[in-house]
């Protein structure tokens, strides 16, 4: 970046943000290219196991940025749980909130990952579909800035018997929801999760899996079936074709395109999105550019092995951030500098919008 100073800000606290949902164990490995036959063995570069899923990843990604991570969900009361508990609490992480269900094993992946960073994997769905109700302290729901709900495609019988009760004791308190998935998708997933979505700030799927959602070719009319549901944002991830931001009244789908790095792993890409575009509303940036601090932190995500890798900071994002897109860099570190000076967050904008 020749002659252009980067954007730069002290890591700063981005207030209190819940995060509920699939609470995953990934065991990774690099380079894998074949399962060797029989009882043979083959050497790896790396393995690594990293707590994940679209809570899990999402959360330790935002507690790097500056967040008071609070985590809810159900794991197991097996040493898979445990795992996944103490690597979020090293990245200061509150897990109080985690579940332990006897007697089911924790949500597990085994993921071996090719040289080009593809990553097919052996999955256990375990805990996550038994999160209840009663497993949630909604006061502390409430006392949240944002509120983010990773994967309620995942989710058990919480969805209709309780989930909105936890959204409207965010909205109450004037967070932000935000709602990712998990699965691929399928129309079926969506209907069930159409109300959850008129309550949501923003929706934030793969580009594959808005599609199968909608039962859809094109993505700009896909985003439009969720933004008539009542959701006051869309923005999707495109693997290497970067993003597409969307809100009503906003014209068409803005795109941006990805920032190019070296790839090692493509897993919790999508969790660095939503990390970053989180943190960048969080501090009061406007869509595209809260989009474009997500774009970043979903790239440094794929330079290392596994989900937690690639983001240390707030402002080493934003370094990142300003060697590709210096001016966007700067209005989110100068929104961020004045958040931390003046002491004062910007709440939720007020929104059109359904009760879940």
């Amino acid at each position: 970046m020749s002659g252009e100073r980067r954007a730069t800000v002290a890591p700063g606290p981005l207030g209190p943000v819940t995060v509920l949902g699939p609470h995953i164990l990934d065991v990774l490995g690099r380079p894998v290219e074949a399962i060797p036959p029989g009882q043979g063995s083959a050497r790896l570069t790396e393995i690594r196991a990293t707590a994940a899923g679209t809570a899990a990843g999402t959360g330790v990604d935002l507690a790097k940025l500056g967040a008071d991570v609070h985590a809810i969900g159900a794991i197991g009361d097996d040493l898979l749980g445990d795992v996944v508990a103490l690597a979020m609490a090293r990245h200061g992480v509150d897990t109080s909130g985690l579940s332990r269900k006897k007697g089911v094993q924790t949500s597990a992946t085994i993921l071996p990952i090719r040289e080009n960073g593809e990553r097919p994997a052996l999955h256990v769905p375990g805990a996550t579909p038994l999160l209840e109700l009663a497993d949630i302290d909604l006061d502390r729901v409430g006392r949240g800035r944002a509120l983010l709900i990773g994967g309620p495609d995942a989710l058990g019988a919480i969805v209709e018997e309780g989930l909105a009760q936890v959204v409207a004791a965010a909205r109450a308190g004037g967070a932000i929801v935000a709602v990712d998935v998990l699965h691929p998708g399928r129309p079926r997933d969506l209907a069930r999760i159409a109300g959850l979505l008129a309550a949501t700030d923003w929706f934030l799927p793969n580009r594959d899996q808005l599609l199968a959602l909608t039962g859809r070719r094109d993505p700009g009319t896909a985003i439009g079936d969720v933004l008539a549901l009542g959701a006051g944002g869309v923005a999707v991830t495109c693997g290497a074709d970067g993003c597409l931001v969307a809100w009503p009244g906003g014209g068409a789908p803005v795109a941006l395109p990805a920032i190019k790095v070296d790839v090692v792993d493509t897993t919790g890409c999508g969790d660095g999105f939503t990390a970053g575009m989180l943190a960048g509303l969080l501090v009061g940036a406007d869509p595209v550019d809260a989009a474009w601090l997500g774009t970043a932190c979903g790239s440094l995500v794929a330079t290392g092995l596994g989900s937690d890798a690639g983001i240390e900071s707030l402002g080493q994002a934003l370094d990142f951030l300003g060697r590709a897109q210096p001016a966007a860099a700067a209005r989110i570190a100068a929104a961020a500098a004045a958040v931390t000076q003046s002491g004062t967050r910007p709440r939720r904008r007020a929104r059109r919008g359904a009760d879940l």
